[in-house]
């Protein structure tokens, strides 16, 4: 027994059609025109509205053709004295001619109107679901998935939906119904013209849907999206990376990346064009040639006919309507590509939601205090695209106690910032278990670990917005007096004071540009504010100096009394106060302790601590030439 019934999914917001076959639950999502028409039917009844707004808007534009057949109709009957013709019946058809195309134009404006509001409003609800589903997904999908192929789906393949609601759904209507309308008013007078004019139409479409719509059209249009992705990727390297460009003296031509996406772009753009040469003139020849078709038929059939003059005026009724029976017909044909484009640019979207977003808890626990545990914890990098694992952390267990700091120190690629981002669920851990206050972070839920976690990256990232809107993303409901008291905590208070315009100034494109230790600073009054019970800084310190460095630390001790405290450095002389230092090295906990016990152990951390000092007295040397620097 096989039924058909429809499920909506809260999470991923589209409906899929779930087939129930031997007790088997099969689930299909929907794609291509349907899930578009999907997409467009959250605000029915606007679009209901619309759809008829323009059958009517086109069934008006169809009354000046009948108006014509019958002015001409009453001219042909008087052609032997024109004075006989019935000025008021050639007057009211005029009439009527005019008030219906008004008519149209007030009904397809009123349509248009309702498709708008309709798109509009979609898009702003897709929007936002998009935004809110991508902060739902682990890290590891954003660094699989390049910024330039994220921007593309969320600006031209959403943009395109709304060009498809507003402008061609409509169109789609109208163009559809106008053809049935003018088919179905020529089949009523002369049917086997009629079918003169239907055959090549519906032949034209059946050789363009064989082509477009086959295998080889479908694959085609996956590559424009691709090639236009790598194209975006390519492109914002190229405008980030523009200071290294510069220094090493590259240019479009040089940047292989770039370069080899744009011509690969161009590759396609001839060869899809080379693909649809043959078919498109074929169509366009069929539906321009509609009078080839009519006319000889028209003869054949006059000759036969013992009332010439009346076939001859449904003869020429053919002949008008033929150009206005194209007119659809070709808009139908860019509709159906737009729509092939816009179709792959919607199963992009779908893509983004179907990715599995962070788990939450059903029930939500609350942490009894603050200390951070992690139990056996091991973890590897999945890259599904590569089909490659990176095993980063192996068997660490720890307890960083609530009030104290806990100090990550090891090479690079030891898997410091691995175990930092894992506290804040950037990503799930692949075994063992990160207990906050006794309590499983994957029961906390995310807003809540987000607010008691707060983290200050190694790479800071600032918005478009005043100074005071960054630093008060930490606490929204903050007080000026707050923000001021946060940012002299990080040592940041006097170089804003003397900005232009001070804590109004504006960062990035159309205002200041920050280096990077005055943005570290910032992201650090940002994590003051916010004051989370549980603090972690990844490299906080890496672009300060050291009379800032000092002023820092002089900040830092006053926010992290009672909090718990994770920090990663490379200046091991920041640290050596901490309570608990841990030596991370493959992915291990090598060694833990305090400074000084750590130094007696003799191992990793002591020969770190020895290379720390030994950089401290870093020179350039001119003693001895054969050497560039003494160290």
């Amino acid at each position: 027994m096989i039924f058909l019934s429809q499920k909506y999914d809260n999470e991923y917001q589209y409906l899929c059609e779930v087939k129930v076959m031997n007790n088997t639950i099969v689930t299909k999502k929907k794609t291509g025109i349907s899930r578009l028409l999907e997409i467009a039917g959250e605000k029915r009844g606007l679009l209901v509205l619309s759809g008829i707004l323009s059958i009517i808007s086109t069934f008006l534009m169809f009354v000046p053709f009948v108006a014509t057949y019958f002015i001409v109709a009453e001219l042909l009957n008087n052609a032997a004295n024109p004075a006989l013709s019935n000025v008021f019946l050639i007057r009211q058809w005029g009439l009527r001619a005019l008030l219906s195309l008004l008519g149209a134009l007030l009904f397809l404006y009123g349509g248009l109107m309702a498709s708008h509001i309709a798109a509009f409003r979609i898009l702003y609800n897709l929007r936002i679901r998009l935004a809110e589903h991508l902060a739902k997904l682990p890290m590891g999908y954003h660094t699989r998935q390049s910024s330039g192929a994220i921007k593309k789906t969320l600006e031209m393949s959403v943009e395109k939906i709304e060009g498809f609601i507003a402008h061609q759904l409509p169109d789609f209507v109208g163009a559809v119904a106008l053809p049935f309308i003018m088919l179905f008013g020529m089949f009523l007078l002369e049917w086997r013209m009629a079918l003169t004019c239907a055959v090549p139409i519906v032949t034209a479409y059946l050789l363009q849907s064989i082509v477009f719509y086959g295998k080889e059209g479908n694959l085609a249009i996956k590559h424009y999206h691709d090639a236009l992705e790598q194209m975006n990727a390519a492109g914002v390297q190229y405008v980030r990376g523009m200071s290294a460009i510069k220094v090493f003296g590259l240019t479009v031509d040089t940047f292989l990346s770039f370069h080899n996406a744009i011509n690969g772009y161009r590759d396609w753009a001839v060869k899809y064009t080379k693909f649809c040469k043959r078919p498109y003139i074929i169509f366009m020849t069929i539906l321009a040639s509609l009078f080839s078709f009519i006319l000889p038929v028209g003869i054949l059939l006059l000759s036969g006919q013992p009332d010439h003059q009346a076939f001859a005026l449904t003869l020429m009724l053919f002949l008008v309507l033929a150009p206005g029976l194209s007119v659809p017909m070709m808009k139908l044909m860019y509709l159906g590509g737009n729509m092939r484009l816009i179709s792959e640019g919607v199963e992009r979207i779908d893509e983004i939601f179907a990715q599995k977003p962070i788990t939450e808890p059903l029930i939500l626990k609350t942490p009894k205090d603050h200390n951070i545990e992690f139990d056996n914890v091991s973890f590897t990098y999945d890259n599904k695209d590569a089909a490659t694992r990176t095993e980063a952390l192996t068997c660490v267990s720890f307890i960083a106690k609530e009030k104290e700091i806990t100090a990550l120190v090891g090479p690079s690629g030891s898997g410091k910032s691995t175990i930092a981002n894992l506290i804040p669920r950037f990503w799930d851990v692949t075994s063992g278990s990160i207990r906050i206050g006794g309590v499983d972070i994957k029961d906390i839920g995310t807003k809540k670990l987000m607010e008691i976690v707060s983290f200050v990256f190694q790479d800071v990232h600032l918005f478009y917005d005043t100074i005071e809107e960054n630093i008060r993303m930490g606490k929204t409901n903050a007080t000026h007096a707050e923000l001021i008291q946060a940012a002299k905590a990080a040592c940041c208070h006097e170089f804003i004071q003397a900005l232009p315009q001070g804590y109004q100034t504006k960062i990035g494109e159309g205002g200041t540009y920050l280096s990077g230790g005055e943005a570290q600073r910032i992201a650090i009054a940002r994590a003051i504010l916010k004051n989370a019970p549980i603090l972690v800084l990844d490299e906080a310190t890496a672009f300060t100096d050291a009379e800032n460095e000092t002023k820092i630390q002089e900040g830092l001790s006053a926010l992290i009394k009672g909090k718990t405290v994770i920090i990663i450095a490379h200046r091991l002389s920041t640290i050596r106060e901490a309570q608990q230092i841990l030596v991370v090295d493959g992915g291990q906990i090598m060694a833990s302790g305090r400074h000084d016990e750590l130094i007696q152990q003799k191992g990793l951390y002591l020969r770190m601590w020895e290379a720390h000092i030994d950089a401290g007295a870093w020179e350039f040397s001119k003693k001895n030439k054969s050497k560039a620097v003494n160290i």
